[in-house]
């Protein structure tokens, strides 16, 4: 843990301006739950360089294995967590009172965190010819598995003619070049490594939904957030004045997403950043109700701007 005039003199650097220490009592903790991949590198920044403290708020990180568990604990274990928007949308049409607080990430073409890579020697050189093939997904039911099929719908491609098969990512491309699949749902940086080892791009299943399509967002449970309204704002000042920092230091925040993630620096060196942006519209995640709903994956209706907890 940093000295508190190393972290003071850090916070005066990343606001731009002097911020009065705060004593431990009056900073408001805050139990987050994340997946340790690129999504969750505004968060690590925050910490990392002393924002959270700045923002009054304590903040304990705790990574998760699968992003499909967060939406279940929050309210109970957590009171934050990370999600795609088709988990929040699912959870909720499931029955389970929760709110996004706060934007993650949105996929954009200059900033693209996934990507549907086809085998060397499968013969798929485009989604249309998937027909008859085996793709690996990390997730079946998930936002890149839900995004595919409603790609593969637009094509005209039977959904049942495409077998997938559950993967985690570092498998796929082992898996690609034995021909055990012949394509793969994947993400950064296990995609650019897929294509450097002469395997192909098809184009990035999220940007097939929406340009640009907001991918993840932060969530909590809905009364969590009414009761605690100056930590959702603090929480989501911080993220800002995080996704700022990493525009302006793309170096530094490379570092950070190494040392939090593990992964060797040169699996990051190149990595494209995914863009940062605390705001989320109704129809950022309407969108994604409607291309669940065409895939008959809703339990029951669910209304997009119901699904904010607070305009940020």
């Amino acid at each position: 843990m940093w000295k508190v005039a190393t972290a003071l003199v850090v916070t005066f650097l990343v606001l731009g301006a002097s911020v009065p220490p705060t004593r431990a009592e009056d900073e408001t903790p805050l139990r987050v739950a994340l997946v340790p991949a690129a999504p969750a590198l505004a968060v690590w920044v925050a910490q990392d360089k002393g924002i959270f403290k700045a923002q009054n708020l304590q903040v304990s990180i705790t990574p998760v294995a699968n992003v499909g568990l967060i939406a279940a604990v929050l309210g109970k274990q957590f009171d934050i967590g990370i999600a795609t928007t088709v988990d929040l949308i699912k959870a909720v049409a499931g029955g389970l009172n929760l709110a996004a607080v706060a934007g993650g990430h949105f996929e954009t073409e200059q900033a693209t965190t996934n990507a549907l890579i086809a085998g060397a020697q499968s013969g798929v050189r485009s989604a249309r010819d998937l027909a008859g093939k085996t793709v690996a997904t990390p997730s079946i039911g998930a936002i890149l598995q839900v995004a595919q099929l409603h790609w593969l719908k637009r094509e005209g491609i039977d959904l049942k003619s495409v077998h997938f098969v559950e993967m985690p990512f570092p498998n796929m491309g082992d898996q690609l070049a034995a021909g055990r699949i012949d394509a793969a749902i994947a993400a950064e940086p296990f995609a650019s490594r897929m294509i450097a080892a002469g395997n192909t791009s098809l184009g990035n299943e999220l940007l097939q939904v929406a340009n640009p399509a907001l991918a993840t967002v932060w969530i909590s449970d809905r009364t969590w957030a009414q009761a605690n309204q100056p930590a959702v704002v603090n929480w989501t000042a911080a993220l800002r004045q995080a996704a700022a920092f990493i525009v302006r230091e793309p170096v530094q925040a490379r570092e950070i997403l190494a040392n939090y993630t593990k992964l060797p620096a040169t699996a990051i060196e190149h990595l494209a950043l995914p863009h940062f942006e605390t705001k989320v519209q109704a129809s950022d995640i309407d969108v994604w109700i409607k291309v669940l709903a065409e895939l008959d994956e809703l339990q029951t209706s669910v209304d997009a701007g119901a699904l904010l907890a607070t305009p940020n």
